[in-house]
């Protein structure tokens, strides 16, 4: 396809219209929400200028679409199974790829034990858990319905120690997870540097950034990973930006748009490595690596995530929604389980080993947990974040998947702890998802008296 202009297409309105559409046939879809529901505490929020009262929209469980007006304009989301709700590209009606089943190779769950499955852990609470601390620890981050909780569990030493859901979800439910997906691209990207696809310290083999005088093709792997690569790339943490404003950001979400070439194409802003910005378009183009290699062994690319990693550690399924035009986006747009999430935690935790084998390269946990160089404040690793200015009440040395609408999954070494905690987008208004969480933490590390 050409490449999308730099100045993303549409108003704000219809930009933000299509993205409350996709949210809103992933939440009915995937997550099995009530639309009402859905589109009242997570798709309202990309439109702008408080508009999400004026929309309507209407559910087709036989053709599994949504499709959602606002004014003049009308938008269209569809599911498509293992690739979950996609919009169609940009000026079309349909998708650019064709949706295939993702099958797992594992038997059914409830025949294996945690970690690997999910049948009952009859392992004892320790006896230096406080049993009372542990449930008010629980009862806390459940305590004031506004927070909108979905999910809590608690993982200790391995074994899942407390564990409780909201209203509508279960452990096997798949709730919006946003950019915790930008760790799982992390993780993905370290399988190809274990087997030697690449290496951190390279520069990206982005074939467009090797043309003689591109000062993009100073930018290496581990910027990108870093978020420092330095691409100009409006983001939504920079003076200035949000939702109800033409940004780089959100137009990858609603644009309908080849997010890969859209990320790629972007000039070069300020040197590699020498400033930390959130911008969705250093993960994009870690993404775009991880199709690259994928594609050029002869892999069938939307099924080698499961394959290569979700199999190996008793992820069944994880959600991973493509653009329109077969490219998993990560940066958002993902669904998982809570325990899916724990699995992934404990994978770090144990620095990338599983079961005896090593999965991770080694000393990967140790990078995405250490302070990106070109970050001002100490909060930024490898696609992961780092509780270095103490935000959570947790040891400064935690680190964690985060993402949009309250969704965390925190690692505590010290504490051989890792800690998942999942909401709905609206339950971060007023800091009630944030004030609630850290009251649950703060009670949990007294609980495991340490």
């Amino acid at each position: 396809m050409p490449v999308p202009p730099y100045v993303p297409e549409g108003t704000a309105e219809e930009l933000g219209l299509a993205a409350y559409t996709k949210i809103l046939c992933s939440a009915v879809f995937v997550t099995g929400r009530d639309p009402d529901e859905a589109a009242k505490n997570s798709a309202y929020w990309m439109v702008p200028n408080n508009e999400a009262a004026q929309v309507t929209f209407e559910v087709d469980r036989s053709q599994k679409l949504v499709r959602a007006t606002l004014g003049a304009a009308t938008k269209t989301a569809r599911y498509y199974g293992d690739q979950g709700c996609v919009l169609p590209a940009h000026g079309k009606d349909t998708i650019a790829f064709t949706p295939i089943a993702v099958r797992t190779a594992l038997p059914d769950a409830m025949t294996m034990a945690w970690p690997m499955g999910d049948k009952a852990d009859a392992t004892p609470l320790p006896a230096s858990v406080d049993r009372d601390k542990l449930a008010a620890a629980v009862d806390a981050a459940f305590a004031d319905p506004a927070a909108l909780t979905a999910a809590f569990v608690v993982v200790y030493k391995g074994h899942i120690i407390a564990e409780r859901y909201g209203e509508g979800a279960t452990k096997d439910t798949q709730l919006e997870s946003w950019s915790m997906g930008k760790s799982i691209a992390s993780t993905l990207f370290s399988l190809l540097v274990k087997d030697g696809t690449y290496t951190l310290d390279q520069p990206a083999p982005v074939p467009i950034w090797k043309a003689p005088g591109d000062p993009r093709g100073q930018i290496r792997n581990v910027d990108l990973l870093h978020m420092s690569g330095g691409l100009k790339f409006a983001g939504n943490q920079e003076p200035g930006t949000g939702p109800d404003q033409l940004r780089d950001h959100y137009y990858i979400y609603e644009g309908g748009v080849d997010v890969f070439d859209y990320a790629i194409n972007r000039p070069l802003e300020y040197p590699p490595n020498t400033d930390g910005r959130y911008r969705n378009c250093d993960p994009l183009t870690i993404g775009y690596l991880i199709k690259q290699a994928v594609t050029k062994r002869g892999e069938t690319y939307l099924a080698w995530p499961q394959k290569v990693l979700f199999d190996k550690i008793g992820i069944r399924k994880q959600v991973i929604e493509p653009d329109p035009f077969g490219n998993f986006i990560m940066t958002g747009y993902d669904f998982g389980t809570a325990r899916n999430w724990a699995r992934l935690g404990l994978l770090y935790l144990q620095d990338g080993m599983w079961q005896g084998k090593r999965l991770l390269p080694e000393g990967w946990s140790t990078f995405v947990s250490t302070l990106a160089p070109a970050w001002k404040k100490p909060v930024y690793g490898g696609l992961f974040w780092i509780n270095g200015d103490g935000a959570w009440n947790l040891p400064k040395e935690t680190y964690l998947m985060a993402g949009a609408g309250g969704q965390n999954v925190w690692i505590d070494p010290s504490h051989e702890l890792v800690v998942v905690r999942m909401g709905h987008f609206h339950g971060t208004v007023g800091r009630h998802a944030t004030t609630a969480t850290n009251k649950a933490l703060a009670l949990l590390i007294e609980a495991l008296g340490k």
